[in-house]
């Protein structure tokens, strides 16, 4: 530990020093050599024209190697802030972050290299390595919207493709190599000590012997290989010296480019995590944090008012505080919706989006409901307005328990098992088919300004909080046409599967078709991806709760 605070403050000492005292001991040196590396290479870059206009016609062989810049060549923002401000947010917290803010005056005052070692040091120090998953669980989705349409077409015509960049490898490696289907990554390292990242960089790696390493094939070094990149001081050009073809990606030309797609993505953004809904750029940052205080007292006052008080006075003062809520039927819906008498309540099945869900719809339809979950916090469960029972994940013991709720009245089901905030449907377990015959698929969505109202890594009781604090969170519920279960042809034993002939329509048939019912009415895509996968990619575990 005292090693550890030693390299801490040497870390300090070591930065401040190099703002008082300038980046380098000899600093006529260091701009000598870097004047040495334009002019050598001026002719080069006077030779080859803008990336821009060559776009369209450029074109690269399967056995040619393409190497662009990350920060300059691949994205349109300049401004790397947002970036770090989710880094020091999602992984230090809201006091790192205000940190990070406070200090983003003198950042910009200094020079790039030196900002960019202040801002590492401030997000990156005392954070546990192991458990740091903002790379791959965060960044990815920010930086997608913000990627190029113009470079992306350029990587997949082919080739090996090799990226570059400035900034912690951890950072843009998941982003690169999962979503863009990057060949290899040349990053910073970080240093790390007894499992803690220090928030210094390792040196770049410059050398030829570094880049034939990566590319893997010294023999044909600089007759192969084509250089996307700007023309930055920070830049690596001992590492572009060895290509053949550069292209030149300028500020101006970056105006102009489009914004990739969503539907050209090569990999789909199906699981993201983190609670900032929003791109954190400086002014945005600003409104937040002015915000958070009014929000935290506007939160518990929303929460008092859904607790305590009945329908009819509680959802008029939830919509002047800024709640909206929206819901629309289908004709057949709405006229089958006034309570008839029969044995059993009526299933709700709804796609999960935050965990409030069963609680708008109970506002929505202005009745009691009971909900059923998979997993829900000690301090959800208790400060619930509507009752709520946990399901064990073993399928007998849940469906006694399912029969026995609907024998009570109505229920609530959430058959992904856990919440998805993009447009895409989990697989929908199967078991509430057998449950009932009155079944109403009840298609859900939400959409926040702020705060994200679900995490795989943080906090679950801090879920509904995070939504409340949304200066105008929207909740449209939809009632759809009901759908007919399987409750009265499965028989007492619900595992004999020789009850029903080939004819007839199994529990998957049933759960397939609400599902796709709910994805068609939203214009979500339906998937096969399960909360095991959600949490595999998004916390690195299976998301199971053990119960106290």
């Amino acid at each position: 530990m005292a090693q550890f605070k030693f390299s801490f403050f040497k870390t300090l000492f070591f930065l401040f020093y190099r703002v008082i005292f300038g980046q380098s001991k000899n600093p006529k040196s260091l701009h000598r050599n870097v004047s040495n590396i334009i002019h050598a290479n001026e002719g080069k870059f006077h030779k080859y024209p803008s990336f821009v206009h060559r776009t369209s016609n450029l074109q690269y062989s399967s056995d040619q190697t393409l190497v662009f810049n990350v920060e300059e060549a691949l994205l349109k923002s300049s401004s790397l802030f947002p970036y770090f401000m989710l880094v020091a947010f999602e992984a230090g917290g809201l006091l790192r972050a205000f940190v990070l803010f406070a200090l983003y005056p003198l950042i910009c005052l200094v020079s790039e290299e030196m900002g960019l070692e202040i801002i590492v040091l401030v997000c990156f120090f005392g954070i546990k390595q192991k458990s740091f998953r903002v790379g791959s669980a965060v960044l990815p989705k920010f930086f997608l919207e913000d990627v190029g349409l113009e470079t992306f077409e350029m990587l997949k015509k082919g080739g090996k493709k090799v990226g570059v960049s400035n900034i912690p490898q951890v950072m843009i490696e998941s982003f690169l190599k999962d979503y863009l289907e990057i060949d290899s990554v040349v990053g910073r390292e970080l240093k790390v000590f007894g499992g803690y990242f220090l928030g210094v960089m390792e040196e770049k790696k410059t050398s030829k012997a570094a880049l034939e390493e990566i590319i893997g094939s010294s023999q044909t070094l600089g007759s192969d290989i084509i250089g996307i990149f700007g023309l930055k001081k920070s830049l690596d050009y001992h590492l572009f010296s060895h290509c053949k073809e550069i292209y030149l990606v300028r500020k101006s030309d970056k105006k102009s480019w489009q914004q990739l797609p969503n539907e050209a993505y090569p990999k789909p953004i199906i699981f993201h995590d983190g609670r900032l809904g929003f791109k954190p750029t400086p002014l945005a940052t600003l409104t937040m944090f002015m915000w958070v205080p009014f929000g935290f007292t506007l939160s518990i006052v929303r929460a008092i008012v859904a607790l305590t008080l009945p329908f009819m006075i509680s959802i008029p003062i939830l919509c002047y505080s800024g709640l909206h809520l929206s819901l629309s039927s289908t004709p057949e819906t709405a006229q089958s919706l006034p309570e008839k008498q029969k044995p059993i309540g009526r299933l709700y099945v709804c796609n999960h989006r935050t965990l409030l869900d069963p609680l708008y719809l109970s506002f929505a339809l202005q009745k009691d409901l009971t909900a059923v979950t998979y997993s829900l916090s000690r301090v959800s469960e208790l400060l619930a307005p509507i009752r709520t029972v946990r399901l064990t994940r073993d399928r007998d013991q849940d469906g006694k328990m399912m029969e026995k709720l609907l024998s009570q009245g109505d229920l609530v089901v959430c058959p992904e098992g856990t919440t998805c905030r993009e447009p895409y449907l989990l697989r929908f377990s199967p078991l509430f088919a057998e449950m009932s015959d009155d079944i109403v698929p009840v298609a859900m969505d939400c959409h926040v300004n702020m705060f994200y109202g679900t995490t795989a890594g943080g906090l679950k009781c801090l879920d509904p909080l995070f939504f409340l604090m949304n200066p105008r969170p929207i909740y449209t519920v939809q009632m759809l046409d009901g759908v007919s279960g399987l409750y009265t042809c499965r028989g007492r034993d619900r595992d004999r599967d020789h009850h029903h002939d080939d004819s007839e329509r199994s529990k998957f048939d049933v759960a397939n078709q609400v599902q796709g019912e709910i994805g068609r009415a939203l214009g979500f895509e339906c998937t096969k991806l399960t909360r095991r996968d959600k949490y595999l990619i998004l916390a690195g575990n299976e998301g199971i709760v053990k119960a106290n």
